[in-house]
């Protein structure tokens, strides 16, 4: 079992000379923004997660990885590996997902992280994938608002269309955690909607593009995923303190820890910041294989 991270450093001068010149949007600063908690991904990881094979982290240039990574354990993928020239390059996560079934040598299962996803706590191969199947939650919606939940709709839309399944007024959305992928069945799904992916990508975010739910949607759709809960924990930083950070963080009561960004000033982000990185240095001291 394999984990893919994609990661941005809204910092790097590089990604922000591209960012100005390819585009006339105003950065999204939550979506952008690096807490500096990498690493503390990759030693929960390492701590939580004994049986995970290889570690890729997708960026968009070789800027973008950390001083501190060990190139060759953490498995270094920059988006011109993986997406097709011609819609390089994107700001956007959903033309990059759709993509990372491409990354050579990638495992047949493997786990899809955000960056603001931790292992907290001890995890068995068992929560993900079992018999061939992958193991996350899925619930059912109707009503559609916002820009996320219609790409959440197109992407069960299509995935149903490739199935040859019949139109529906509802729609069903995996679970924010981790996500169980199965390369063989995400090349499946590629090659029959190759002209709707790609005619989906845009540089930035719109309400027309696809995601990686697409991917999960055709497998729950085929009986190839385990309805059941992922352990995990969903923080917002719009409501958090300190305090709710460093527990979320030292006291677990799940495995997976999601901290959710949001627009903050940027007091209230330099202390939350501060706080959590704090937590995660008492919570993993040790260096993982995959810094130097």
């Amino acid at each position: 079992m394999d984990i893919v991270i994609t990661y941005v450093d809204g910092n790097d001068p590089v990604w922000k000379r591209d960012y100005e010149k390819y585009t006339n949007v105003p950065v999204m600063e939550k979506r952008f923004r690096d807490w500096g908690t990498l690493k503390y991904l990759l030693r929960g990881i390492e701590v939580n997660m004994p049986f995970i094979r290889n570690v890729y982290l997708v960026v968009s240039h070789p800027s973008q990885v950390p001083a501190w990574a060990d190139a060759e354990n953490l498995k270094i993928v920059l988006h011109k590996d993986i997406i097709p020239q011609e819609y390089l390059p994107t700001f956007n996560c959903n033309p990059i997902e759709m993509h990372l079934h491409r990354i050579p040598g990638l495992d047949e299962e493997y786990l899809y992280f955000n960056d603001d996803l931790y292992p907290v706590s001890p995890c068995r191969p068992e929560d993900f994938f079992r018999d061939g199947k992958g193991v996350i939650w899925f619930s059912r919606h109707w009503f559609v608002s916002g820009m996320y939940k219609h790409i959440c709709k197109n992407s069960d839309v299509h995935a149903r269309k490739a199935l040859g399944m019949r139109p529906s007024c509802f729609f069903v959305r995996p679970q924010h955690t981790c996500t169980p992928m199965l390369k063989s069945e995400c090349e499946r799904l590629y090659g029959i909607l190759k002209d709707e992916i790609l005619a989906s990508l845009t540089r930035t975010r719109t309400q027309d593009n696809l995601n990686q739910y697409m991917f999960l949607d055709y497998q729950y759709y085929q009986g190839r995923m385990i309805q059941e809960k992922v352990s995990n924990k969903h923080v917002s930083v719009a409501l958090a303190s300190e305090s709710t950070l460093r527990n979320a963080v030292l006291n677990p009561q799940r495995n997976i820890l999601c901290v959710n960004d949001v627009r903050l000033s940027d007091k209230k982000y330099e202390v939350l910041r501060k706080a959590l990185i704090e937590a995660f240095e008492q919570k993993f001291p040790v260096k993982s294989r995959f810094e130097l």
